[in-house]
């Protein structure tokens, strides 16, 4: 018999639209709530079936990735062997590209697409609850890059409310200073125990945009609910600051702000032509960042 061919799936770009720290619980981790849309910039991951587990890492970022035993597609595939007795594994393969401690998720996407193999390759469901708890035990964001959809996140990640987002043009940029999670967590520095957002914000936080709702629908809501991260991240790297700043001196651009815990920024335009413009001009006046212009969705 011939072997399988190589199952290949992406890993998404994960953008926070919002992100709100509800406050730190008792035993240390933080609850969210976070909008979250996908980009059309996405590693590449394959999986040639058979044999023992291994990770080998190509494209213009992966001396970024650091250890292969640390990685995250390695970590949830060990999980998902241990969850699942005689889980079928084999090599994988990751063409990196997206920015690594970024705040767009590139591990957890890459972990997430890992899972999405396997499965298919084990003719496991995505909803079968040993996936879903690997997800979430291989990192937060795991669970939402799983299902790679826009959402609305809640809990430390575990809690998704697919959302009905518009395709929003966008331009995307890093400059290249890796932001590690939990210093940012640390520089907001709630304790145990600790809320940041009182039940008054909760009753008076707004409702988003139904199904056929308009992208100036959407940055109208959006403009309401930040990213309480941003703050603490910009004390850390002040840099985000230059690339907000290029973000919203940019032609026609609707908002812009950090994802995640930085240090990408993202900006919404009315139309592709201005996001195309506006990604030029910022890879002409600053040629050491990482741009991308596209749609988030």
């Amino acid at each position: 018999m011939s072997p399988m061919p190589a199952l290949i799936e992406e890993g998404r770009a994960k953008v926070n639209l919002s992100l709100r720290v509800v406050g730190r619980r008792a035993d240390g981790y933080h609850d969210l709530e976070s909008v979250v849309a996908f980009a059309d910039c996405a590693d590449r991951l394959s999986l040639e079936p058979g044999g023992e587990l291994k990770l080998t890492t190509t494209g213009p970022l992966a001396a970024a990735c650091g250890e292969t035993s640390d990685n995250l597609v390695v970590k949830a595939a060990r999980l998902l062997a241990e969850a699942v007795p005689g889980l079928k594994l084999g090599a994988f393969a990751l063409d990196k590209v997206l920015p690594v401690a970024a705040g767009i998720g590139g591990g957890s996407a890459d972990a997430a697409a890992a899972l999405r193999l396997l499965a298919r390759l084990n003719d496991l469901s995505l909803d079968d609850p040993r996936v879903q708890k690997v997800a979430l035990a291989t990192g937060a964001d795991v669970p939402v890059c799983l299902v790679s959809r826009a959402c609305d996140m809640t809990g430390v990640g575990e809690q998704l409310l697919p959302l009905a987002l518009p395709s929003m043009a966008c331009v995307m940029v890093n400059p290249r200073v890796p932001v590690a999670t939990k210093d940012v967590f640390q520089a907001l520095g709630l304790r145990n125990g600790e809320l940041l957002v009182g039940v008054t914000d909760v009753i008076r936080a707004p409702a988003w945009p139904e199904e056929g709702g308009s992208i100036a629908d959407w940055v109208a809501v959006l403009e309401r609910v930040p990213n309480d991260l941003e703050a603490p991240a910009l004390r850390i790297q002040p840099v985000i600051g230059e690339v907000l700043e290029a973000l919203r001196d940019s032609a026609g651009v609707k908002l812009a702000r950090m994802s995640g815990s930085g240090a990408t920024c993202f900006a919404i335009y009315g139309g592709a032509n201005e996001a195309h413009a506006a990604a030029e001009r910022i890879r002409r006046d600053h040629p050491g960042w990482w741009v991308h212009a596209g749609t988030l969705s």
